[in-house]
């Protein structure tokens, strides 16, 4: 108990002692509303595989559609091999892509194919949400990854049925981003808080007088400065988000269970409690026992027998008095009562029961 408290007051003092908040640029923690991607996607064939293909009606009837576009009558049911295959285009279409520019794409198989190693995607015309075609895909794909196998055996290294094609579709269709309306631009935080909306609003009024106002913990609103021409913004836009500002961390405790993972913020804190935590084990054994007769016993054999044997064993725990501090502060305390990830959890959660916790608990 004594190196317990010898290390709860180290840990405190260190606490008082640690640095502030380091400073980090706007652009880091904040986005331009309007500048954005948008999703692409579309069904897509590839061909030239090697026997790894899928068989499926679907694939037979693209594949036999293609071929009645070029001339050559067929029906699905004269295709047998499987050199073919299903699969979804997806790509993304950057903010400011212009037309003629490249983006890369994502094949992903959809049905029993093995690999798309080796394979070619045909000219897939790739959609977005509203239906129209902004970008073409075609190329040869490359899998990180391959599999291999026999009659009996067969072995496979990474993900074979989804591959890439860098630079594989070709814009189209441009899709021009608004960013200034109404004479203005707007900063979203990517985590909301109105004490860093604020002070993101002084440091670039700071800069330019006046131009800056926090609407919501999320939002600040940026107007640009008068006589200012289109050529100068992409200027303008750069001097503010270079600008660093102190981030203000909520305190939220993170928990996961399926891991046994923690994650504490800064500023969260616990009030005086006394923990105890202790195990309770159980332990069962399956053991084999071979039972013989007595030395010149008549009739008597050897039998194999079979136990089950049960035992229960519960560890001691003190109850400790830990002092307000922060979570960090007891983490350590904890661990130098040689708790586990998982008894950590269990007291976290305990903590917040009781009000001693005084954070947001977050269980994913």
């Amino acid at each position: 108990m004594k190196k317990l408290a010898l290390l709860l007051a180290a840990t405190i003092v260190l606490g008082a002692c640690a640095p502030l908040a380091a400073q980090v640029r706007i652009k880091d923690i904040a986005d331009i509303k309007g500048v954005r991607g948008n999703p692409l996607w579309a069904y897509g064939l590839v061909i030239g595989l090697n026997g790894t293909g899928d068989d499926s009606p679907a694939s037979k009837q693209a594949i036999t559609n293609l071929l009645r576009r070029n001339g050559l009558v067929l029906s699905p049911a004269d295709l047998s091999s499987k050199n073919i295959a299903s699969v979804i285009v997806t790509a993304e279409l950057p903010p400011f892509g212009p037309a003629g520019s490249k983006v890369d794409v994502t094949v992903s198989a959809i049905g029993d194919t093995s690999s798309l190693q080796g394979g070619t995607l045909l000219m897939t015309p790739l959609m977005a949400a509203d239906g129209q075609v902004y970008a073409v895909a075609q190329g040869p794909i490359s899998v990180a990854g391959f599999s291999a196998g026999g009659q009996n055996a067969s072995v496979s290294v990474n993900h074979t049925t989804v591959g890439r094609i860098p630079e594989g579709a070709t814009i189209e269709r441009e899709e021009l981003a608004v960013i200034v309306e109404n004479n203005s631009l707007t900063l979203v935080l990517k985590n909301g808080d109105f004490g860093t909306a604020q002070r993101v609003a002084d440091a670039i009024n700071q800069h330019y007088s006046g131009v800056a106002a926090a609407l919501d913990s999320s939002s600040i609103q940026v107007c640009v400065p008068p006589r200012m021409s289109r050529r100068d913004l992409s200027t303008f836009i750069d001097r503010i988000t270079m600008l660093e500002v102190q981030v203000d961390q909520p305190a939220v405790v993170v928990i996961n269970e399926r891991t046994g993972t923690i994650i504490v913020g800064e500023k969260v804190t616990i009030s005086s409690v006394a923990i105890c935590h202790g195990n309770l084990s159980i332990v069962t054994e399956e053991k084999d026992y071979v039972s013989q007769p007595q030395a010149f016993s008549k009739g008597g054999t050897t039998e194999k027998t079979h136990r089950t044997e049960i035992s229960a064993r519960e560890d001691a725990a003190q109850l400790v008095l830990i002092p307000q501090a922060s979570v960090a502060q007891l983490a350590q305390v904890l661990n130098a009562m040689g708790m586990t990830p998982r008894d950590m959890i269990a007291i976290f959660q305990a903590l917040r029961q009781a009000g001693a916790l005084q954070a947001t608990l977050k269980i994913i």
